[in-house]
């Protein structure tokens, strides 16, 4: 009978469901990495979520495997060439976490607009500002939504109630302007767009993308949103646009400086010790943090694992 190492935690239905295929699901996730890569050999499935990156140093050992199923969307710590060459097939699940991700995302921007995060603290501290805490209205505004993809689309349609007018630019896809989305180019956007969302994979073309001359060639002051990756926008360039108020506020789920596993980037540093560009982004008032967070709800950790379920049914 065939095997599938799971080696992070994800829904059980999932599991349950694999098992009723026929499949011998063993759990991995409390087990070490050299512990992993001693018996991977016997696998033919892997599930992962993000816990250590699928490299070719670590495939080469899963010499019977003929699929990965990552519990999420990207797919920057999969050796993806490598798994095309070896025919082992990949499975995301972009469309499980879609609506989660969307949803952060309208409730960070409201809450940034509102001033939610600072009005909240000074309440409890027993400051009644109400003039400091005044608030903007997302009605008039032009988004922009960098990639229309799964969490471009869904953060499109639930911004369908607000009166904003959405524009959307993906290098790899077209036709998709409707009623509620108007499709652009990278230039129009630049041009009209006052608050900016990324909804992009993290790749060789994205990595540090968001720089000092992309903000400069946005022609309004703007505000940015970053539910992709961290790494796809440069700290640096970000805080500098904030000072000079080109930048006039971020809503950041995902950071430059996070682990490649997405878990406790704290873990074993003290705070004199952390990247001199985080402690001044956590010092701004004009930037609201969340801990990659976005596609994380209690609804999506189902939705992600049964989505995978689906696609290995119809796949293997």
């Amino acid at each position: 009978m065939k095997k599938v190492a799971f080696l992070d935690t994800v829904h059980p239905v999932l599991k349950d469901g694999l098992e009723a295929m026929g499949w011998i699901c063993d759990d991995f996730t409390q087990r070490p990495i050299s512990e992993i890569e001693n018996s991977i050999q016997q696998y033919q499935g892997i599930v992962i979520r993000s816990r250590f990156p699928m490299n070719q140093s670590f495939l080469e050992k899963a010499t019977q495997l003929e699929f990965i199923a990552r519990s999420g969307a990207g797919m920057e710590n999969i050796d993806e060439a490598y798994c095309t060459r070896r025919n082992i097939q990949l499975f995301n699940a972009p469309e499980g976490n879609r609506n989660a991700v969307a949803e952060h995302a309208l409730g960070m921007i409201l809450s940034l607009f509102n001033k939610l995060h600072t009005a909240d603290k000074e309440v409890r501290e027993g400051v009644w500002d109400r003039e400091g805490n005044r608030g903007i209205e997302l009605e008039g505004k032009t988004i922009g939504l960098i990639g229309f993809g799964n969490n471009g689309a869904a953060f499109a349609r639930v911004l369908r109630g607000f009166g904003v007018e959405v524009i959307a630019y993906d290098k790899y896809k077209s036709g998709f302007g409707d009623e509620y989305v108007q499709e652009v180019d990278l230039e129009t956007l630049k041009q009209k767009a006052q608050i900016t969302s990324l909804h992009i994979p993290q790749n060789a073309e994205t990595l540090g993308w968001i720089n000092d001359e992309f903000i400069k060639e946005v022609r309004h002051n703007f505000w940015l949103i970053n539910l992709s990756r961290g790494k796809i926008v440069q700290t640096q360039s970000l805080l500098s646009a904030i000072n000079s108020g080109k930048v006039l506020g971020a809503c950041l789920d995902v950071l430059e400086f996070e682990k490649a596993s997405f878990e406790n980037m704290f873990e074993g540093e003290k705070n004199n010790e952390l990247p001199l560009e985080f402690r001044e982004l956590i010092s701004s008032d004009k930037v609201l943090l969340s801990p990659h967070v976005g596609g994380w709800t209690y609804e999506s950790y189902y939705k992600l694992s049964q989505v995978l379920l689906d696609k290995i049914k119809k796949s293997i």
